[in-house]
């Protein structure tokens, strides 16, 4: 994980402007960049020259001595700052048509050359990793900017008083200095060679689109039939190559079977280094697990369970409400966000993410994704049909970047630790997501009960206990403890009047908190954010059903429910608890 500040357009010839003070330029990206420097805290590199600044804040997990960024192209003299990771780098390297002379064994230099070679249509697609990146090319004066498919990088854009492009990994790398911010959208790319005149003195950015699956199209319905192996055999891959890693690494279990999955299938492979095709020991062999909760949590039994059951050297992490309270001005801070549920499930993360780094771990492989992928959650056992739920979990998914994504990228960030998310593997998406979604209709799972994620729990029978294969989806935000939701109520309602939140649209007219909690965290995110442009890039949706019109219609009773937990599906939830 890393963090990168691009000050663009400097020279003024795309503007037809004065060019910016080299200096001064120079001074802007560096004090941009230390407000991220947490993303990066092992080294920082900077490029300038009369048209563009590329600041890098390193977090090195990959070629720890030689890959510090950006990145240049002996060659060509192009230069990289690149967030992210490239789990294919080899491949791509064996793919390349030309002799490059590579400086690093980093993961990402391998960019460099294919952007030399080919267009981003073409070799976008074939990148496999998260990635977030800016590519300068002073001899051509072009720059490439571009996200990974899902979004699992974050990356936003402004635009400065003088019209200048402005990239961060951050909205807070802008802030201040941007006029208007906005966030890049994942699976775009920007090529500056698209700008027609005037585009950038209108700030009319052509943003192309590079990432689109077939199963994402409007109207289309997957019928693959379903094999356990072929899905199982997918996501084992993805978890092997996400496993390339030059430093101590862990896993997250929460305690349901997403996680659990992830940390099962990295003990399978942690013995041996994936870099040398498991051909030599790993550095680090032995695999360690963290769960975390309020005293008797619901999810530290069966995490402690699948620990054991694994081989994880295993590691509960006990907070007290207090001091998630305590926490919680620092956690929107760096998460950017006022939306409830990604602050509910994001503050016990940070506070995990700290315990974390403190014991000298920089990566941790997670579970997110599987519930968009598989219709997890509870209001899927409400879904009527296949074809509904397919276009539900397509939704879900084009929306996870400004959530979970969020919440474990910057989570981790905070304190310098990468959050890796094998289930949003473009390879195992495309296999997951091309399934006949009628076998992940829950009604329809051939168990004594209905069952969410059924042909995932299947596919992985004896890989870890029953009883947390086939436990019943639980909210992060609730695992850690039923206090904590409740703890959060209570704080706010002692922190916000009846008189504050019934004026609340005067207050806050854009995305108007409903609910004393969601105003408390709004005045927390509007003191750091202040202005209308960082809130534009907030997701903020208020009800279980996330506010489609698809799924609302599932259930009438979720059109007046304001509070977005997975509890307020009760006639699922209390019915699964009581089996």
């Amino acid at each position: 994980m890393c963090g990168i500040v691009a000050l663009l357009d400097l020279d003024g010839l795309d503007l037809g402007r004065i060019p910016a003070d080299p200096q001064q330029a120079r001074r802007t990206a560096t004090e941009l960049a230390k407000r991220i420097r947490h993303r990066g805290p092992d080294w920082s590199g900077l490029y300038q020259d009369s048209a563009a600044v590329l600041a890098h804040e390193r977090l090195a997990i990959v070629d720890v001595e030689h890959g510090a960024q950006p990145l240049f192209d002996r060659r060509t003299g192009a230069v990289l700052a690149v967030n992210g990771e490239i789990y294919n780098h080899k491949a791509l390297q064996n793919q390349l048509k030309k002799q490059h002379e590579f400086a690093t064994e980093s993961d990402c230099e391998v960019l460099l050359y294919l952007a030399d070679e080919e267009s981003p249509a073409q070799f976008l697609p074939r990148v496999g990793g998260i990635f977030a990146f800016v590519l300068w090319h002073p001899t051509e004066h072009r720059y490439l900017v571009a996200r990974d498919a899902i979004g699992v990088i974050p990356l936003y854009y402004g635009f400065d008083a003088d019209g200048r492009l402005c990239v961060a990994s951050e909205l807070k790398g802008l802030l201040g200095h941007c006029e208007d911010v906005h966030e890049f959208p994942p699976g775009h790319y920007l090529d500056s060679r698209d700008l027609r005149p005037g585009a950038a003195q209108a700030r009319a950015l052509p943003l192309q689109k590079w990432y689109k699956p077939t199963w994402a199209e409007p109207g289309y319905l997957p019928n693959t039939p379903y094999d356990p192996k072929v899905l199982r055999d997918a996501f084992e891959a993805a978890v092997h190559r996400q496993l390339m890693c030059d430093v101590p690494y862990g896993v997250l279990i929460s305690g349901g079977v997403d996680s659990s999955l992830v940390a099962a299938t990295a003990a399978r492979y942690a013995a041996k280094r994936v870099e040398s095709e498991d051909q030599e020991p790993a550095w680090w062999p032995r695999l360690h697990s963290f769960s975390v909760g309020l005293d008797g949590a619901p999810d530290f039994a069966p995490a402690r369970e699948v620990a054991k059951y694994i081989g994880s050297v295993h590691h509960e992490v006990h907070f007290t409400l207090q001091e998630g309270l305590d926490a919680l001005y620092d956690v929107i801070g760096h998460l950017e966000t006022f939306d409830v549920t990604t602050i509910r499930a994001g503050t016990p993360m940070y506070l995990l993410m700290r315990r974390i780094k403190s014991m000298g771990i920089k990566m941790v492989l997670s579970g997110e994704g599987a519930d968009e992928i598989f219709g997890g959650y509870l209001y899927f056992h409400k879904a009527p049909n296949a074809a509904e739920l397919h276009a539900e979990t397509v939704r879900k998914l084009a929306k996870l970047h400004k959530y979970d994504c969020l919440r474990a990228n910057k989570a981790g960030a905070s304190w310098g630790v990468e959050v890796r998310v094998p289930f949003l593997d473009p390879d195992f998406l495309e296999v997951a997501m091309q399934l006949d979604p009628a076998v992940k209709l829950p009604y329809q799972a051939p168990r004594p009960r209905p069952i969410e994620k059924y042909p995932l729990r299947h596919a992985f029978e004896g890989a870890i206990p029953d009883a947390v294969l086939w436990r019943q989806k639980e909210q992060f935000s609730d695992g850690v403890g039923y206090g904590w939701i409740a703890g959060l109520r209570a704080h706010a309602e002692q922190a916000v009047s009846d008189a504050q939140l019934a004026a609340a649209a005067e207050r806050f007219p854009q995305k108007t908190p409903e609910t004393k909690e969601a105003y408390f965290y709004r005045e927390l995110f509007e003191r750091q954010f202040p202005g209308p442009g960082p809130a534009s890039c907030v997701a903020w949706e208020r009800s279980v059903a996330c506010s489609t019109a698809i799924a609302l219609e599932w259930d009438a009773a979720w059109k007046n429910q304001a509070d977005p937990s997975g509890r307020a599906v009760r006639d699922v939830h209390d019915e699964g608890h009581t089996l």
